[in-house]
């Protein structure tokens, strides 16, 4: 699958436009959970995968790979790092973290499954 590069054709949109792209990217497996994990700051492929509990170690390649080449993570010499733009991301993505613990507590108990 090719990256959702904003003015290209992306998933959903021929147009490409921004917002389809990102929402392309987040939508991939994984994506959104390792831009999530490193927010909690730097790490080791190895530290990255424990993080992200089961993914596999060429899923996580290839994520990281797609998100440094859309400059969201960069190579530091402790490991995987959000960049600026990545950290930017992150913080209008981190209140649905508290959101959904609040729409959890709303939803009948047992319904999580």
């Amino acid at each position: 699958m090719p990256l959702p590069i904003p003015g290209s054709q992306v998933r959903g949109s021929k147009s490409g436009k921004p917002i389809m792209a990102l929402l392309d990217l987040l939508g991939r497996t994984w994506s959104l959970g390792v831009i999530w994990h490193l927010s909690q700051g730097p790490a080791t492929f190895r530290q990255l995968q424990q993080r992200c509990e089961q993914i596999s170690p060429s899923l996580l390649n290839t994520r990281l790979q797609e998100l440094k080449i859309l400059q969201l993570i960069e190579t530091q010499s402790d490991g995987y790092a959000l960049t600026d733009q990545g950290r930017s991301l992150f913080d209008i993505i981190a209140p649905l973290g508290q959101w959904s613990k609040d729409w959890a507590k709303h939803l009948p108990a047992g319904s999580e499954s």
